[in-house]
């Protein structure tokens, strides 16, 4: 399948830079994949379209500041790290910028030496292993040199930490947010409960997958980048139950899905308690086992995640939804507005 597939023309100013004050004010496209219509709402009415006994998949991973800005020992030349994902103890596998001056036993130094790094290890793909040095615990000293890892198309600075985080956000280790739960608060979650439909958590730390473009000319081609998950027996068993009494399984965000979609592979379309890490690579003709709708954003051209949702609601529909949503001047990307797909 051509990667030109999957393309579309995006004007620069339809890219969202700063996120709306009130998450749940942002604009929601949604997806009918029975009838192909398409309606526009706000994302604060989206509980008129859950039914009691659906249940919501929420990815509780929490982003970590995880860009760091120092200076090579020997030269003092400036470096931009950016923390992927922790190997063992005070290693973490990371993406430097300029990488090609960064050899091993390189040493670069943080916030002017309360963090040390030396690089011992450099990836197939590029990126480096280094293993940190600092005293008291590297999370507060992380937080306090650490920035958010926004996209590259984010231009604006965020005052605020935490508006690049999920209001639901708990299990430290992600290089960047589930941005699809960004737009729920915590009065609109607990609207839904009331309503009687039930919330499940489950967990996928996203990684360097999430940087990395699709440089090849056909989808088959590309290579995903693996990414640590996790779903409990008791978040499992809530789904399998869920599914025995005919309710809906909605995921928030391609991250939920992709770990879903993992779990029940594997396990014939059923829930377990499963970790480990998933390459998983969701792109048409797949046809995805484990979920009945989806909440996400909108998605970069030629993406893995524009493939992905392509593959569960179907290729022409959504690159017709995405034209619609240009031409009705819906804000894209991280900051941007919803689709839901049911």
């Amino acid at each position: 399948m051509d990667i030109n597939d999957f393309d579309f023309d995006l004007p620069e100013e339809l890219i969202a830079q700063t996120p709306l004050k009130d998450r749940t004010s942002s604009r929601l496209l949604v997806m009918n994949r029975d009838n192909k219509s398409i309606e526009h709402e706000r994302f604060s009415s989206i509980l008129k379209y859950f039914k009691p006994g659906d249940c919501l998949v929420l990815n509780d991973t929490r982003v970590l500041p995880a860009r760091l800005y120092g200076s090579k020992n020997d030269t003092g030349a400036k470096v931009e790290v950016l923390l992927l994902h922790q190997q063992d103890a005070d290693q973490w596998e990371v993406l430097v910028k300029p990488a090609k001056k960064i050899k091993k036993d390189t040493i670069i130094t943080f916030g002017e030496g309360k963090l040390t790094a030396t690089c011992i290890d450099i990836k197939e793909h590029g990126g480096r292993v280094l293993e940190f040095e600092y005293k008291g615990i590297f999370l507060e000293v992380l937080n306090e040199l650490g920035e958010m890892p926004l996209p590259p198309y984010i231009k604006e600075q965020l005052p605020d930490k935490e508006r690049y985080q999920t209001v639901y956000a708990k299990e430290q280790g992600s290089a960047a947010a589930p941005t699809a739960g960004l737009h729920f608060t915590n009065d609109l979650l607990e609207s839904i409960k009331q309503s009687g439909i039930e919330l499940a958590f489950i967990t996928l730390h996203v990684g360097l997958g999430t940087f990395r473009p699709v440089s090849v000319d056909q989808v088959e081609d590309h290579d995903m980048h693996s990414e640590f998950y996790h779903m409990s027996q008791q978040t499992a068993d809530q789904l399998n139950r869920v599914k025995e009494n005919n309710g809906r399984i909605i995921s928030v965000g391609t991250t939920s899905t992709r770990t879903l979609e993992t779990i029940a592979r594997d396990q014939d379309g059923i829930f377990t308690e499963a970790s480990g890490w998933t390459d998983i690579f969701i792109y048409p003709p797949y046809k995805l086992r484990a979920i009945d709708g989806l909440i996400t954003n909108f998605h970069l051209p030629k993406s893995t995640l524009i493939m992905l949702v392509s593959a569960f609601a179907g290729q022409s529909f959504v690159l017709d939804a995405y034209q619609e949503a240009i031409n009705e001047r819906y804000r894209f990307f991280s900051f941007g507005d919803a689709m839901l797909i049911i």
